[in-house]
């Protein structure tokens, strides 16, 4: 039979203001920059506060000691309220509340097109920081380069096919026959075709582009030395027909293949070492990219004082005349611009809210690590996100949101904040130490060692464990790669 029955239950629920702190808190301070500039574009009751001197500014100064973290932006948006009405709950239960919650074109040259957006009402767009210089793609460079050829309309389409075929090393990995078919092309597309214009493309920019090998694109790249090169023919002969035998170090039958002397050998090996193996790889690499600190760490009287990095706080406020004049109007509560004027609160709110919980963490996290300034990596502890989340009373999710994407720049450079977070390793007196510590170790000693008997991992693992740091063989290589430092074997110097 049908029946009715009541129950209760909790459930969590985040409201628009809340979804949206959980939102900034975990965006990169260039990202947040983005999202205020949007804002600040879209939002009619929030304008940009230019006074440097103002309270009023989105988290715009650092508190000093004694004074209250929550300044002024809250108090900004009470003044702003219309007809007295009292702000909502403050902004310090934001986060904190979210952090109990388990929330799982062709090219057309070297600079790229001038910025739309306008400062200060200045719609000139006269700013020359508003050009921005963008290194072009490996496929953008060959189609630039190929328009300086004339040639007709078939050779053209199966070169400019030839560029698209490439990979992003630069290498042509497919064969021609396959590429022959599946060219739709009238008459059919031949080899002979392709292997002329894969010759065009080679010779378009650096040697080497357009190789099928290893081999060929050392090879192109000897090619195009001076004949005077010390050492070239050796070294075409080597990249053609003996790279394995060098990859092995088998000086003796190398020398033996080619007939040459020992140093015409050792001259020739050294000019093979300075190719480049991936010459794709030059290319579209962004000039601009670089992070900008959220935290400026640095010492005063034998203390390390943290602060929010100032270029990283865009100032925003309500814009008073606008708040005043749509609280006058009759029907505001109605009003879609209602909701407009709620964001803006928020924003401003869980902005404030960011920073002060950005800087929390980051004074937590130096704190803990005050021996890193001093010593440096090998004085690295091992932590974990709980021991910061217990310290500052925050949820372990609101502190992994708060220490992703967030660089903070110290006296010993700009380390990311997941950087003082190493894994935890055992050492033969029952302690512990940090995997950063352990990888410093082992750039001392690989510093330090006999280039001409260079240390293998087996070696390196038995003088961590004579330190009394005990880890295995094939963390010693992991670590190593981590640092890109070859094996032994590459690391011989004759």
């Amino acid at each position: 039979m049908p029946s009715i029955e009541l129950r209760t239950r909790q459930s969590l629920a985040l409201t628009p203001r809340l979804q949206q702190s959980v939102r900034l808190l975990q965006l990169s301070a260039l990202e947040f920059q983005q999202e205020l500039r949007t804002a600040l574009d879209t939002n009619p009751f929030l304008e940009y506060d230019s006074s440097e001197a103002e309270d009023v500014a989105l988290a715009g100064t650092t508190p000093s000691d004694g004074e209250d973290a929550n300044v002024s932006a809250a108090d900004t948006l009470a003044a702003a309220e219309p007809d007295g009405q009292p702000a909502e709950n403050s902004a310090s239960d934001t986060l904190e509340s979210a952090g109990q919650d388990d929330m799982p074109a062709d090219f057309s040259g070297d600079y790229g097109s001038r910025s739309s957006a306008r400062q200060n009402g200045d719609a000139d767009g006269s700013d020359p920081a508003e050009w921005a210089r963008s290194q072009p793609t490996l496929r953008e460079q060959l189609h630039d380069a190929l328009r300086l050829y004339r040639l007709d309309d078939r050779d053209r389409a199966v070169a400019r096919f030839i560029i698209e075929a490439l990979d992003e090393d630069g290498y042509m990995r497919q064969s021609l026959a396959d590429l022959a078919d599946s060219v739709d092309l009238e008459p059919t597309l031949t080899e002979e075709e392709l292997l002329v214009a894969l010759r065009l493309v080679q010779s378009l920019d650096r040697p080497g582009l357009g190789a099928r090998s290893l081999s060929e694109c050392l090879a192109l790249q000897i090619n195009a030395l001076p004949a005077n090169t010390p050492g070239r023919d050796v070294a075409r002969q080597i990249a053609e027909h003996h790279l394995e035998r060098l990859a092995r170090r088998e000086q003796a039958e190398l020398q033996k293949q080619i007939g040459c002397s020992a140093e015409e050998l050792r001259v020739a090996c050294a000019l093979v070492r300075k190719l480049d193996p991936k010459p794709g790889n030059c290319y579209g690499r962004a000039e601009d990219n670089y992070v900008v600190p959220d935290v400026l760490v640095r010492q005063a009287r034998n203390k390390w004082v943290v602060s929010i990095n100032p270029a990283v706080q865009p100032r925003a406020r309500i814009h008073r005349m606008y708040a005043q004049l749509f609280a006058q109007s009759a029907g505001a509560s109605r009003s879609p611009l209602a909701q407009q004027l709620q964001e803006a609160r928020w924003l401003i709110r869980n902005a404030q809210q960011r920073f002060d919980t950005i800087q929390r963490v980051a004074e937590c996290i130096v704190a803990h690590q005050k021996a890193f300034f001093q010593y440096g990596e090998i004085a690295l502890k091992p932590m974990v996100l709980r021991d910061v989340a217990d310290e500052l009373g925050l949820h372990e999710s609101t502190i992994s949101r708060a220490t992703g994407n967030k660089y903070m720049a110290t006296p010993r450079g700009i380390f990311e904040f997941k950087h003082f977070f190493p894994r935890e390793l055992g050492t033969e007196s029952g302690g512990t130490c940090s995997a950063a510590a352990v990888r410093a170790l082992l750039k001392e000693m690989i510093a330090a060692e006999n280039t001409r008997d260079p240390l293998s991992d087996v070696t390196l693992a038995k003088m961590l464990a004579d330190q009394g740091v005990l880890v295995a063989r094939r963390t010693v290589a992991k670590y190593r790669h981590l640092m890109k430092v070859p094996p032994a074997e590459l690391r011989r110097q004759l």
